[in-house]
């Protein structure tokens, strides 16, 4: 008899967990409290309660072909970076495709999730739930978390005194759904995440004015890379985050900020970060209203009154409205706290999915991790990994080494990524995929690559880190995932290239192509002692990994 999981959510985390039990062999049962798959992507006029909310104008920050499920591309007509909309369709064409539909249970509440009384045994676990208004209980083997952690607004009201006595409206951005409402108003937006960013671009166009206060800073990178291309497949690439593992933190800092720096000054517009490797916000818009004059930088809020706030630098301004981009808590009210204890977000679990404490591994946490790169392919590996280790083909370590290994990656992030609520749960995404697909068997093998499909092991070595890639081999290998790395340019030049000039000719590109294999094979042979005697003069080091970096984006960069 096949092992029962039960699977809470129907997002993006959720369906590929359904899909993944049944690629091990499990049962799938799969409960979704809304009336439709989604989760965060099924956009509603209006916010409902326990679920997810999305504005209106919502895209993609990340392009189609990194944010893809591993075995199953985006259509290649849909545009690079995608409307809300459209990641909704794919999401039905991906349950749709892999039959996963009949495993859900929609408009079905999950109430609570407790261990079964033999737990320590059986590892089984109690579930209740609602629907229709009956409430009912089950038993399952394992338990899939994918509620995600959007949910919960956060909202820091002791950090803004006087704000009982504002008049003017203040909500919190999971409650923002258009700008029509704030035609002619000044408007005060908090935060400087990416919905603080888009909401204040999108507001800038009608309102009187607006404010973009923030409190540390952030870097702002846009969409568009070199060449025209999308920035996550120009920089998730494994070349640079082998040099960036290779060369020392400091060196690697330093390279990593001149890149985040690269399109403008920050400090000239308001924008530079306190903490220099803070995860930076995607934006093509925001330096050019602040050019503008259609958005305000300004520091932390010091103060409410009726009718206007006081900044930290100590000028006031009067307001109509205030939209608070401060974040949310990650909450699991069906757990008891002794299962999941969370601190300012902050929750140990092995490499962001198991619990350290439980007795038996048999619930695991997908989605709560915010990586560098896309969150698709980052909660599939994560399902792969998690429906192996409920069935018995990959075990966990002692509890022991599990900690070790959560203070030792805790620390090593915090020197990325800075200490706070914000930045627990961000990570370097190869860094932690190519460790979760060590976990699995899946992780490429690039020397074997390299001596048995060259241009294959080109493009997955120097070409963007594309989550066809987990599929090459081991436990779950596509049959597809070869041609889907080698096309992966066509499906993203096609929906933009409505009016073709002309053709690089292929001469050319094979020329550039030994041209770098050639300066690669003689910069490996660089001793680290030359790298060492490098480190005393770092600051001019970023000019020659930016001349480098140039090298390898003749083919690199467009590997067409």
């Amino acid at each position: 008899m096949s092992q029962r999981v039960a699977i809470i959510g129907a997002g993006c985390s959720g369906l590929t967990a359904i899909k993944c039990c049944l690629e091990e062999g499990l049962e799938p049962t799969c409960f979704e409290q809304s009336d439709g798959i989604g989760g965060l992507w099924k956009f509603t006029e209006t916010v409902k309660e326990d679920k997810a909310s999305i504005y209106k104008s919502v895209f993609t920050n990340t392009s189609k072909e990194m944010m893809c499920y591993s075995d199953f591309p985006m259509p290649e007509d849909f545009p690079v970076c995608l409307h809300h909309s459209k990641i909704l369709e794919y999401l039905n064409l991906y349950a749709e495709h892999f039959n996963l539909f009949k495993y859900i249970q929609c408009q079905t509440k999950v109430c609570s999730v407790k261990q079964h009384s033999d737990f320590a045994t059986t590892g089984q676990w109690n579930i209740e739930i609602e629907k229709d208004g009956n409430r009912e209980m089950d038993v399952f083997d394992a338990v899939f978390v994918c509620n995600g952690h959007y949910n919960e607004p956060y909202l820091p009201l002791d950090s803004f005194p006087g704000l009982e006595h504002f008049k003017g409206r203040h909500i919190h951005s999971r409650f923002y759904k258009t700008f029509e409402e704030y035609q002619g108003k000044t408007v005060v937006v908090v935060g400087t995440g990416n919905s603080a960013g888009d909401i204040s671009v999108e507001l800038s166009h009608t309102a009187k004015q607006v404010y973009l206060s923030t409190r540390h800073g952030s870097w702002v990178v846009s969409r568009i890379s070199r060449g025209g291309f999308p920035i996550d497949m120009i920089m998730s690439r494994r070349y640079t985050m082998w040099i960036k593992n290779f060369l020392p933190r400091i060196l690697a800092a330093k390279i990593s900020e001149k890149f985040m720096s690269s399109w403008f000054h920050h400090s000239n517009l308001g924008l530079e970060p306190k903490f220099r490797l803070k995860h930076p916000i995607v934006n093509d818009y925001l330096p050019s209203q602040i050019l503008q004059g259609s958005i305000k930088v300004k520091p932390s809020i010091k103060s409410f009154s009726e009718t206007s706030v006081t900044f930290e630098d100590g000028t006031v301004t009067d307001v109509d409205e205030v939209i608070f981009a401060t974040g949310y808590s990650s909450t699991f009210p069906f757990l008891d706290d002794d299962i999941i204890k969370l601190n300012n977000n902050d929750v140990s679990l092995y490499k962001y999915v198991f619990p350290i404490n439980l007795e038996k591994p048999t619930l695991a946490l997908l989605g709560l991790v915010q990586p560098l790169g896309p969150i698709m392919p980052t909660v599939e590996i994560q399902a792969r990994w998690a429906t192996r280790v409920f069935k018995g083909a990959s075990q966990l370590p002692s509890v022991k080494d599990m900690e070790n290994y959560c203070t030792k990656s805790k620390e090593s992030n915090n020197k990325w990524f800075g200490v706070g609520r914000a930045q627990v749960l961000q990570t370097h995404y190869i860094d932690y995929i190519n460790n979760i697909s060590r976990e699995i068997g899946i992780h490429p093998n690039m020397i074997y690559l390299f001596l048995t499909d060259p241009r294959l092991a080109w493009q997955v070595f120097f070409g963007p880190c594309t989550p066809y890639q987990l599929r090459l081999a081991g436990p779950g290998k596509w049959s597809g995932a070869r041609n889907a790395i080698l096309t992966q340019w066509d499906r993203t030049i096609k929906p933009t290239r409505t009016r073709v000039l002309h053709e690089h000719p292929e001469s050319w590109l094979n020329f550039k192509r030994v041209l770098v294999i050639g300066s690669l094979l003689t910069a490996m042979w660089v001793s680290r002692a030359s790298l060492n005697a490098l480190q005393s003069g770092y600051l001019a080091w970023p000019a020659s990994v930016a001349f480098w970096s140039r090298i390898f984006s003749m083919v690199g960069i467009n590997p067409m």
